[in-house]
């Protein structure tokens, strides 16, 4: 494996004046429009590109509601050096840490659900593609038996009694002390193969991966569609989506830092960290628990002990941020900088933006303004108006920082 850092998605040196660089920012020709509400400067632009695969494949596995590579890439590149640490304390799929990772940086995350760790910390320094397939030939799938029939709804028979057969592996080989890196990565190419909506994934269609439906509802699903799961090679998928994944170039060397635990209180050292890039859970808009079922239960991870921030009410929500922010003063060093990603939800009736920063108030941060990242297919005159009249987050709206 190539032990060449991926470079930047972004050609930008090291600033110090977010706000100037943020105002003379021009895409295609676009300049920023800036609009001033309640003495906060909005920042309005296409910051970086919508497309697909435009950022470093290792990113390519599915989570619901986890931001493009581009964003942390965006701050990471203008507001930090080769060296400093990047902290998420929400990281979901890991795309913060990874992505500093890759630029030089020390990758720092944490995430109260554990299933965040077994898809984070086997991309950090990922096996050889060689070592994966000498693994999977190692591998004897042959005879598992199917202990949960209820599953046949995702899987064919002989599907179910491989992931089964894989899954039981795991567990011997973390009882016995033998679990090593090479099947970290496996077991985590695994977890994103299980569901999907083609044949790259285990299952029957279903929804996209990054939402397991229940039995119930597969089962729905079966019958308006008129299918059954066909047989699908486990190791043959594995072993396809690895070769995607690493298709570029994977530093050897890269450090991180990786957490489960509370963002209110995240056990990081006063003062340690150069730069916040997070987005957290929008209210009660994601159910991670439902999301995520099938996944833990692979990893043997109990889903609904996880204690996942949903909150109903806009109160609790804020009163959540302000504990957050917190403690992110608390671990970003004076200068430092946070990035925080929120949206527009319940169709833009609450702006998320305006919460997080009332909840900083009090708090030794100094807004350096929102940057409002309107994609190309909705863009307007009218920035602010922004709409694509669809239900959801509309712009990725960052809530800017900087710890005095």
């Amino acid at each position: 494996m190539a032990t060449l850092a991926q470079p930047s998605l972004f050609d930008a040196p090291y600033i110090h004046d977010l706000a100037s660089e943020l105002e003379a920012f021009s895409f295609n020709g676009d300049r920023t429009v800036v609009e001033h509400r309640n003495g906060v400067a909005y920042f309005f632009n296409e910051f970086w590109t919508a497309r697909q695969r435009q950022a470093h494949s290792i990113h390519e596995i599915s989570y619901r509601a986890c931001f493009k590579p581009q964003l942390p890439d965006f701050f990471i590149q203008r507001l930090t050096k080769p060296g400093d640490i990047i902290y998420d304390p929400f990281m979901g799929r890991g795309t913060t840490p990874i992505q500093a990772v890759l630029t030089g940086r020390v990758g720092t995350g944490n995430d109260i659900n554990p299933l965040s760790i077994l898809l984070t910390r086997p991309r950090i320094n990922p096996p050889s593609l060689s070592a994966i397939k000498d693994r999977l030939d190692m591998l004897d799938l042959r005879f598992g038996k199917v202990q949960h029939e209820e599953l046949e709804v995702f899987f064919h028979p002989e599907t179910l009694a491989e992931i089964e057969m894989l899954r039981s592996y795991f567990f011997r080989r973390e009882a016995s002390g033998k679990f090593d890196h090479v099947d970290d990565w496996i077991r985590m190419v695994a977890i994103n193969r299980l569901t999907g909506h083609s044949s790259g994934f285990f299952s029957v269609y279903s929804l996209p991966p990054n939402q397991a439906v229940s039995v119930e509802g597969q089962r729905r699903i079966n019958e308006k569609r008129g299918q059954v799961p066909p047989r699908r090679s486990v190791k043959d998928i594995i072993f396809k989506k690895s070769r995607t994944l690493l298709r570029d170039r994977v530093p050897q060397s890269g450090k991180a830092i990786l957490l489960t635990g509370d963002a209110t209180n995240c056990g990081l050292g006063d003062a340690t960290v150069d730069l916040v890039v997070t987005s957290p859970p929008f209210l009660d808009i994601v159910q991670y628990a439902a999301d995520n079922w099938l996944r833990c239960w692979f990893a043997g991870i109990e889903a609904a002990e996880v204690d996942i921030a949903m909150h109903k009410k806009v109160e609790d929500w804020t009163s959540f941020t302000h504990r957050v922010l917190a403690d992110l003063a608390r671990v970003t060093r004076r200068g430092g900088h946070i990035a925080y990603e929120v949206g527009e939800v319940r169709n833009g009736k609450v702006e998320l933006d305006s919460l997080v920063l009332e909840a900083a108030v009090g708090l030794p941060l100094d807004p350096i303004g929102v940057l409002v990242n309107v994609q190309e297919f909705t863009k307007t005159a009218n920035c602010w108006g922004v709409s694509n009249n669809s239900k959801g987050t509309n712009t990725n709206r960052i809530v800017i920082f900087s710890r005095r």
